[in-house]
């Protein structure tokens, strides 16, 4: 009579939004790994869209590597600014994501990939498994405001983090017994609105985009007497601040009601939204989250 093995659990992995903070998703994946972990499925919101369909395409050693070289100077250069749809395109940085690392269709990556967005026209959540992997990607990421909106199976489509901040449910969905889920704005949004944020912008060169929209912005909001208050945040800080708000909610409502098997925390909020000059750090904080996960994941036995 043949022996009742118990069939092996298949992992899902269910990766955050949180723009520059998404390197750290790229060190939860590096140590989960080195800890025998290997994801048979996973799925992204916006940054972690994009991290998870790198992962996905097997190309996550070269993509690491490019990631120790970009410096201020080649992110403003993939930026596209404009103020018809979104404060930036994100043309010019999906195609050279097109060149560097390919563009396959969803369907033929080494593993099940999904990415969550959502339809602008009716708050749908929408989830792409198939075609297109850099577009699927680039809907993902449109936040609100920043990126343009992109149409897609004749929908316009938007950030999935305004519906499914960190999606275990598409993980589950896609056939993981087990999600493991990294949330990457848990620590609070003290960053965002801190005293010297103006003080950085004002005085860093290499923020000059960030100058330019602000004058750009300028030019279609109402004048105001400043001395009749203390001055404000930028309008983007203003609007990252806003949107981590909103997605930190979202987030706790989504989680409460289909919660991962492991849920692992970067502290991330030392790390601005726009600053993905400093991969090196993020991906340290992602190895260090998932350490302070080892009693969760041994418990479920999946590290010794």
């Amino acid at each position: 009579m043949p022996i009742n093995r118990r069939r092996k659990p298949r992992i899902g992995l269910a990766l955050g939004g949180g723009a520059a903070r998404g390197w750290a998703h790229i060190g939860v994946i590096r140590a989960l790994e080195e800890r025998g972990i290997r994801p048979e499925l996973v799925c992204g919101t916006s940054i972690g869209a994009l991290v998870g369909s790198i992962y996905a395409s097997g190309e996550m050693d070269r993509f690491e590597a490019w990631l120790h070289d970009i410096d201020l100077k080649m992110i403003v250069s993939l930026l596209d600014i404009h103020l018809n749809g979104g404060v930036l395109r994100g043309e010019r940085l999906m195609d050279f994501f097109r060149k560097q690392f390919g563009d396959q269709l969803i369907e033929n990556l080494k593993l099940p990939f999904g990415a969550v967005a959502t339809a602008l026209h009716n708050g749908a959540e929408v989830w792409m498994r198939n075609g297109s992997t850099t577009d699927a990607v680039r809907a993902s990421i449109a936040v609100p405001g920043m990126f343009s909106p992109i149409w897609r199976d004749d929908q316009l489509l938007v950030d999935g983090g305004l519906v499914n901040p960190v999606p275990v449910s598409l993980a589950r969905a896609m056939g993981a017994d087990l999600v493991i889920a990294v949330d990457l704005n848990s620590d609070d949004f003290n960053r965002l609105m801190r005293d010297d944020i103006q003080t950085e912008i004002h005085d860093n060169p290499s923020r000059s985009w960030v100058r330019k929209v602000q004058d750009a912005f300028k030019k279609i909001l109402p004048s105001r007497d400043p001395s009749d208050e203390p001055e404000l945040p930028s309008v983007l800080d203003i609007m990252a601040a806003s949107i981590t708000i909103m997605q930190v909610r979202i987030t706790r409502s989504r989680l409460a009601g289909d919660p991962p098997d492991v849920l692992i925390s970067p502290q991330m909020s030392h790390i601005g939204l726009m600053e993905f000059h400093r991969a090196k750090e993020g991906i340290e904080e992602g190895r260090q989250a998932v350490a302070l996960a080892d009693p969760h994941l041994r418990a479920l036995g999946l590290i010794p």
